[in-house]
């Protein structure tokens, strides 16, 4: 690709081996480049390997550039394309970059924590046999974390991902060996990193002392939270700063930014589209954001995902808390008390082959056609089509449209509160409902009791809209 470039005389900047997908993000606006390009299949096998670009502001590309560039490819007399390289316009960018990339990562996701805090923290960390083994190691020890206890099994490169069945830290099966290790060395957290590092899994101890997988909201709202009290105690916040947000991610996050006075923008599902908030708005700071697929991003100095400045960010969570005798587990059940007791569930079904394609088609065209009015005994209020680009207000027939990009997602809104959203997989043969649920939450004391109400709910919702 490299050779191809700089053949037809474009100057490239090349990584002489794997680096971590966010690093590229960070080099092309530190080098001041048009465009970046990384080869990853992430946590898929091999022949999932994608071709992913990002634009000068360093996000993924987002219209109109992605339909410019494909008019161009389209119109291109290939006979007259070179390929024989030219080694002048070729330069390996290494550890320059690289520590570019960490101080960034320190200064963006450090909030003085006391030396002795950090001292105090046990962490685990595994990079899956992935790209995060040459940026998190150094990012941690460098901030200050000294006792950080990596799986050594995993933390060598392999593409084949021989420990275990997926690297997807979405999955608490590929954390099996680091919740081991952290029983082994009493750790406090576990964190592990799908191998381009751009997601992160968390483990926490609960009040009985035992590893839990916290879901991809829950680290959102937990990172959240502790960046706008960050922000607030250094008086940075003054109206003209926002968080971002998807459509599939938990609501309770939009309780959090109004609890700070802050603006919650909420966009498609994917990370291209809160990075282009920020390209949009420059007017106004970008704090954070995430979605629910375990993915967050610190400030703007990445525009994509970033595991490794999230990765450090939730040790300085862990780490204060701990300093201040609480634990990143109370805190997310305090946040629960202040904001509400979100819970969310993901359904996930699998239709295979041609036959499948058309089910997932006619599931939705079925929803859109004849939408449903009571979903557990609820009445729908409110159904968003981001294909149309409408919402309907089913109390009052109302239809207003939607200032958003189209896409096949549709979003039901219930008199309780509760979301369902349905949406078709672009990468697999699936189709995703996205469940959010919410209740009050007086104090920590009654969270198990608020659960199970919740899961019930939840069960409620996927039995009656036969999502099985």
């Amino acid at each position: 690709m490299a050779d191809v470039f700089s053949a037809n005389g474009i100057q490239v900047y090349l990584f002489s081996d794997l680096r971590p997908t966010p690093e590229l993000s960070f080099a092309l606006k530190y080098l001041g480049c048009q465009c970046g390009i990384v080869l990853t299949a992430s946590h898929n096998p091999p022949e999932y390997n994608g071709y992913k670009v990002y634009w000068e502001d360093g996000g993924q590309i987002v219209p109109p550039e992605d339909a410019a560039i494909i008019n161009v490819i389209e119109s291109l007399d290939y006979d007259k394309i070179k390929f024989d390289a030219n080694e002048s316009l070729i330069q390996y960018i290494d550890t320059e970059i690289d520590k570019a990339f960490v101080k960034s990562s320190i200064e963006n996701a450090s909030f003085n924590t006391p030396a002795a805090a950090k001292d105090d923290l046990q962490i685990v960390f595994t990079s899956l046999h992935g790209t995060s083994i040459k940026s998190v190691p150094d990012t941690l020890s460098q901030a200050g974390y000294k006792n950080v206890h990596i799986v050594p099994e995993q933390a060598i490169p392999d593409g084949n991902f021989p420990t275990v069945k997926s690297p997807n830290p979405e999955e608490p099966e590929a954390l099996t060996m680091a919740l081991a290790l952290a029983d082994k060395t009493n750790s406090d957290i576990v964190v592990g990193t799908d191998p381009d590092c751009d997601r992160l899994g968390v483990a926490v101890r609960n009040n009985e002392g035992e590893m839990i997988l916290l879901n991809g909201n829950q680290t959102m709202v937990l990172m959240t939270s502790f960046l706008l009290k960050q922000w607030k105690k250094a008086g940075k916040i003054n109206g003209k700063q926002f968080v971002g947000s998807t459509i599939v991610s938990t609501p309770m996050i939009m309780e959090l930014a109004t609890s700070y006075g802050v603006e919650c923008k909420v966009g498609l599902t994917g990370f291209k589209w809160i990075a282009k908030m920020i390209k949009d708005f420059p007017e106004l700071e970008f704090i954070g954001g995430g979605e629910e697929s375990f993915g967050f991003m610190v400030g703007d100095a990445v525009r994509d995902k970033d595991a490794v400045a999230a990765t450090l960010l939730i040790c300085e969570v862990a780490a204060q808390a701990k300093a201040a005798g609480s634990s990143v587990y109370k805190e997310l059940l305090q946040l629960y008390v202040e904001n509400g007791f979100y819970k969310e569930f993901l359904v996930s079904l699998t239709k295979k082959g041609i036959e499948g394609l058309e089910e997932i088609n006619q599931m939705m065209i079925d929803l859109r056609q004849n939408p449903l009015k009571e979903i557990n005994g609820q009445r729908v209020i409110m159904v968003e089509d981001y294909q149309s680009s409408t919402a309907l207000n089913l109390l009052n027939g109302e239809e207003s449209t939607m200032d958003m990009p189209k896409s096949n997602v549709l979003i039901y809104y219930t008199e309780d509160g509760s979301k369902i959203c349905a949406r078709p997989s672009g990468t697999e043969p699936k189709i995703k409902f996205y469940i959010s649920v919410n209740a009050e939450l007086d104090s920590v004391e009654n969270f198990d009791a608020a659960e199970s109400f919740l899961d019930e709910k939840i069960q409620n919702i996927i039995a009656g809209m036969q999502l099985k």
